[in-house]
């Protein structure tokens, strides 16, 4: 655990480095739990909200998207639950002075008999080989046994006191598991209490006349309240979708591990809806779909996994998460929810207003129900960023760190370098330039030693270098890079836009979902 916390450290550090990720008014000493997305980050996050944006608006027909206002009506939120219900458990360590959330603390100290299971299990596997039965190994083995029985016992119980909102439960289990503060190091705990988790703030040009406003902590009630609108111009028909991409806002009391957790961060939902009774058909079907979209980047299909709900929320019937494995374990990147017809319920409710769909086949108008897919944009970029770094060690003792990101969603897709500045190499590198770059993020760089410069686009994670050179001027050639292999090769300037776009184009991933 302590090399992963290593690792981790070195990728924060990278990514400020190589301009993808600052701190936000860092000048000023810095805002807690808020990021910048520098000039290298900005690319990288839009081209993946290009990847799911495309994936599902130009492959599904019945899919389209909305850009709904951050700032909504404040009753939209006491319709949809979040002013009564949204809220963590906070528990403070007394003699840390530092606040944590009790259901995460639980979370980490069944993590940790996992951990203890697996250990013991990779000793095993070592010790027998290729005869070691790993089920066998855990229903017989004494010390696993028990470990698991320990472990099963706090899970049950732990999913009994949150979907029962037991805050004291809670507390007596952190007690009874002797969990400490990791900062003090003490058991000196608080009582639980419920902390809401939305930011508040005043609507309006005079004091006694404002309103009070919250800045949204979801972008699916923007979906929701207007989902008539779209339904009625858009001459949509059950089953259709409407997906959104934008910031949400959440007070978080531990706001921790980078980009992970913020309090202000973008979402990609996507909102399904469909007939009644249907809801587990494509709840199934939108499991199976969006793990694809995952696993079509190549980040590595063992390193995904999903994480049903036991605790659901008060308006799902089902829910599960998918979980990718970051340098601190596996941890939500995307949830998938079956939402039943709760929120558009609650909003003919609470609005007055008839928010329903005439079905012609039926000949009946009813409320339909809702499967939604929900992923962080910044999780998203994280689970990629620390999938793709590598400090490689190289022959004759060098070493390099690069970025082996997938190539559609790299910052840059070519960098083009004379090898000198004179003798005309410049100019004819510009030539290149100017003819990529209205298909293709196309860096110049001419600054040190061709190696040099090499090491700087792989630490940025540009998949393809282009070296100018005298020979060049003579046929019409240059050397071609590759980032991953750096293998090299001699192409013709007129084969340049082929070989990269085969490699770097968006429909090289969507094909895969097709």
């Amino acid at each position: 655990m302590a090399q992963q916390d290593d690792v981790f450290k070195k990728i924060v550090s990278h990514a400020k480095e190589y301009g993808f990720v600052f701190q936000s008014s860092e000048i000023y000493d810095g805002l807690s739990a808020v990021y910048d997305y520098g000039q290298n980050g900005v690319e990288l996050k839009n081209n993946i909200k290009r990847y799911w944006w495309e994936a599902m608006t130009l492959l599904h027909e019945n899919i389209v998207g909305i850009d709904s206002a951050i700032f909504m009506h404040p009753t939209i939120w006491k319709a949809s639950g979040h002013v009564d219900a949204f809220n963590d458990p906070l528990i403070d360590n007394r003699d840390s002075k530092k606040r944590y959330r009790a259901d995460v603390l639980i979370e980490e100290q069944i993590a940790k008999y996992d951990e203890k299971i697996n250990k013991e299990v990779a000793k095993a596997r070592k010790r027998f080989g290729d005869s070691f039965d790993e089920a066998m190994f855990v229903q017989t083995n004494g010390r696993v046994a028990d470990i698991a029985a320990r472990r099963d016992a706090l899970h049950e119980r732990f999913a009994e006191a949150m979907n029962a909102g037991n805050l004291e439960e809670l507390r007596q289990i952190i007690v009874d598991e002797e969990i400490v503060c990791p900062i003090s190091g003490t058991r000196n705990w608080t009582e639980v209490r419920q902390f809401n988790l939305m930011f508040k703030t005043e609507m309006g040009s005079t004091a006694d006349g404002a309103m009070t406003v919250y800045l949204r902590p979801e972008t699916a009630q923007g979906i929701f309240v207007n989902y008539l609108n779209v339904q009625k111009t858009g001459r949509m028909r059950l089953p259709f979708g409407i997906a959104q991409i934008g910031k949400a806002f959440r007070n978080e009391i531990v706001a921790r591990q980078f980009i992970f957790r913020m309090r202000e961060f973008e979402q990609m939902e996507m909102q399904f809806f469909v007939q009644p009774g249907r809801e587990m058909e494509y709840f199934a079907y939108w499991k199976e779909q969006r793990l694809r979209w995952h696993k079509a980047l190549g980040l590595g299909d063992e390193k995904y996994r999903y994480h049903d709900h036991e605790k659901l929320a008060h308006y799902a019937n089902a829910a599960t998460d998918i979980e990718f494995r970051m340098p601190f374990g596996f941890k939500e990147v995307e949830g998938i929810h079956s939402r039943t017809n709760f929120d558009l319920s609650q909003h003919e409710k609470f609005s007055g207003k008839k928010i329903q769909y005439f079905d012609p086949e039926r000949n009946e108008s009813y409320t339909p129900y809702v499967i939604e897919t929900s992923i962080g944009v910044d999780r998203m970029f994280l689970s990629v960023l620390c999938s793709s770094y590598e400090e490689q060690a190289l022959e004759g003792g060098d070493t390099r760190v690069v970025l082996h990101l997938p190539e559609a969603l790299a910052p840059v897709k070519c960098a083009v370098m004379p090898l000198v500045k004179k003798d005309g190499l410049p100019e004819k590198a510009r030539e290149i330039v100017n003819d990529l770059k209205f298909d293709f993020a196309t860096h110049y760089d001419e600054k040190d030693s061709i190696g040099k410069r090499y090491r700087r686009q792989d630490a940025i994670g540009t998949p393809f270098c282009i070296t100018v050179d005298h020979q060049t001027l003579e046929d019409g050639t240059v050397t071609l890079r590759e980032r991953d292999s750096m293998q090299q090769q001699r192409v013709a300037i007129a084969d340049l836009h082929r070989l990269i776009h085969d490699r770097v184009s968006l429909n090289s991933l969507l094909r895969k979902l097709g």
